[in-house]
């Protein structure tokens, strides 16, 4: 909103100042700033009108170190991220943005169901929450609104590299690469890198890549769908799950910012997205809402995010990853979701399959996900999350690196 005023009182007044909020740092700086300060400063104030609602944690007994002691920590901050990422979004993003309209609806549309979620467990006294079927329906409505939006929308475009040109006079021209519609995404690792999903459907003949959004929007889905419960499997120890995150935020922002900009997008070979660089200014403020939950979620957790934050903050990387066509790198980046999850769905099907053949489960680790395993260990859970976030800031170098090494 203030983009839009200041930019008018710049037309129309030439207002000292106001064509600050012209450049995209700026308002990225403002927007991170922002969320940062509204995450502590009124952190504290949500937390206690959660415990006046007594809105605390039920902690099952899972024989862990120090579990007992978190029982009625208050639960569901993860409003704090999502009203600290909104605030500044509407104040200091354009908000005709297609991708900027996208992921607030993502923000909006996981924090509803996540809050449902831990509404049921606390004020229902169910602790399975909301059943898994309607939570897994509105991650995949969600999916498909992310996936037709992006394949149908005039305004998600690509923009074709600039052509030199040798006219008849022998003049030699620049030709202005032209916005066109696309499904291609980015191979990590390899030179020629580039996939289109349109291609993977042409072998049902003639004009069969008009329907490559059948392939796409079921990616797109499973891609939202995966990493929102990665996120949410994450979400078991202080501080993990939004340090983590505001790692792979961070490093999606920088490939939102040479995406959104022709230079580097053509010195790096990547695809020039136009209009993604104002991704920069919701990341902005979401790696600020992540990190100012984060001073009161470090051990020892005066709140926890519960469902309402852990599914937000998945189907957000999901989304962006998606927009700035980086999906592949997602096992890569979010690779401490990916191993939460592997560890929970390897457990589960070893405990079924040796109980189906031996007459008695068997685990493959102490305790799933994985975070659990290294506490029946006996390692302390500030160590397991400090460690975690070691790996994923070398996973977020790693998948930095492949702009160049392929």
């Amino acid at each position: 909103m203030l983009y839009y005023l200041f930019e008018y009182l710049e037309s129309t007044y030439q207002f000292p100042g106001a064509s600050l909020f012209g450049f995209l740092t700026f308002r990225a700086a403002m927007a991170v700033l922002l969320s940062l300060i509204l995450a502590t400063a009124y952190g504290k104030r949500v937390i206690n009108f959660l415990k006046r609602k007594q809105i605390g944690e039920t902690v099952r007994d899972l024989g862990l170190e120090g579990q007992q002691e978190k029982s009625g920590t208050p639960t569901m901050g993860g409003i704090i991220i999502i009203a600290s990422t909104l605030v500044p979004v509407l104040l200091f993003a354009r908000l005709d943005n297609i991708y900027v309209i996208l992921l607030i609806i993502t923000t909006v549309w996981m924090g509803v169901i996540g809050f449902i979620d831990d509404y049921i467990k606390i004020f229902k006294k169910n602790k399975k929450g909301l059943k898994g079927r309607f939570k897994i329906t509105g991650q995949v409505v969600l999916g498909l609104i992310v996936g037709a939006t992006l394949y149908f929308h005039p305004g998600v475009t690509m923009k074709e590299k600039n052509t030199t040109v040798i006219t008849r006079n022998f003049d030699v021209e620049e030709v202005e690469g032209r916005e066109v519609k696309s499904l291609k995404t980015n191979v990590p690792f390899f030179k020629d890198n580039q996939l289109d999903y349109a291609q993977w459907v042409s072998w049902i003949g003639e004009g069969a890549e008009k329907y490559g959004w059948m392939l796409f929007i079921p990616i797109v889905i499973f891609i939202v769908t995966a990493v929102s419960n990665g996120a949410n499997l994450t979400d078991g120890i202080d501080g993990l799950a939004a340090g983590s995150s505001a790692i792979i935020v961070l490093t999606l922002g920088i490939f939102a910012w040479v995406s959104g900009n022709a230079i580097f997008s053509d010195y790096l070979d990547i695809f020039f997205i136009p209009r993604a660089g104002e991704l920069v200014v919701f990341i902005a403020a979401f790696v600020g809402a992540l990190v100012g939950f984060l001073w009161y979620n470090a051990y020892p957790a005066q709140v926890f995010m519960g469902d309402t934050g852990s599914l937000t903050i998945g189907g957000v990387i999901a989304v962006i990853a998606i927009i700035v066509r980086k999906e592949l790198l997602i096992p890569l980046l979010c690779g401490i979701f990916f191993a939460e999850s592997i560890s929970v769905m390897l457990q589960v099907s070893y405990f079924k399959y040796t109980r189906r053949r031996l007459g008695e489960g068997k685990r493959i680790f102490l305790m799933a996900p994985l975070h659990h395993h290294y506490q029946k260990k006996g390692y302390h859970e500030s160590k397991i999350v400090t460690r975690f976030w070691i790996i994923g800031i070398l996973l977020a170098i790693v998948t930095i690196v492949t702009l160049k090494v392929r």
